[in-house]
């Protein structure tokens, strides 16, 4: 068995953003960032692209990763889940007769992710016995627990009774930052889960997270990544 694997998730189709995970992010392909990332890590035996499109795999052999098989038909539509693939890929290597310990899905459209960071995910899963998973997470910006819903084109709370209270008496809250997923693969291949009950979060700034789902999510990623690097060169 050997000790983890990189699966960069890229498949050809993208609707609101075409040829998302191969368009040039400040000079180079994006996808470009997530396979130097897990290259850079150290912690990888083996780092591969997951899918369907000849294009983006031959970009991808470009760069250093490998392209063993193809993403299927199944897991290439838009109702298909990152944990789909994850289990493709896994199935498809054990065919091949190869095994891993644990598994990392790197989003293609995460720039903001580095090697230092895949690093440190990597670490905390293996000095945590009980650990199924670790995931990047940052804090919302405001209280959730004073969040709107709108009904009938009215504002209203979602809990009326924290209409008072401080911001600092609130419990934070956290989402996702959509990069990537550091798994234990065999818990992984039995709950299909990217969340478990024994996750550990790994906190980013706001200035390191941002989806990229429009024109207007990619200039603002620009941005911050320009303004990130501006302010390591100081």
């Amino acid at each position: 068995m050997k000790k983890s694997l990189a699966i960069i998730t890229a498949r050809g189709g993208s609707k609101r953003i075409p040829r998302k995970n191969i368009r040039p992010f400040l000079g180079k392909p994006i996808i470009q960032y997530s396979i130097e990332a897990a290259r850079e890590a150290g912690v990888f035996d083996e780092v591969m692209v997951s899918t369907d499109d000849e294009e983006i795999a031959a970009i991808a052999r470009g760069l250093g990763a490998q392209v063993p098989f193809m993403r299927s038909a199944g897991t290439s539509n838009d109702y298909a889940t990152t944990a789909d693939v994850i289990a493709e890929v896994i199935d498809s290597y054990h065919a091949l007769g190869m095994t891993f310990e644990t598994c990392c899905c790197i989003y293609p459209t995460a720039p903001f992710v580095n090697a230092e960071k895949l690093r440190t995910a990597f670490d905390l899963l293996m000095k945590d016995p009980k650990a199924k998973s670790v995931v990047p997470v940052v804090r919302f910006g405001f209280p959730i627990q004073r969040s709107f819903k709108i009904e009938d084109g009215l504002a209203k709370m979602n809990w009326p009774e924290h209409m008072m209270t401080r911001s600092q008496d609130l419990t934070p809250a956290y989402h996702d930052c959509g990069q990537f997923y550091f798994l234990r693969t065999a818990t992984f291949m039995e709950e299909k889960k990217l969340y478990t009950d024994h996750t550990i979060p790994l906190e980013m700034r706001e200035s390191e997270v941002q989806d990229i789902d429009n024109e207007e999510d990619w200039r603002v990623a620009e941005i911050k990544y320009r303004f990130l690097q501006e302010k390591q060169g100081n």
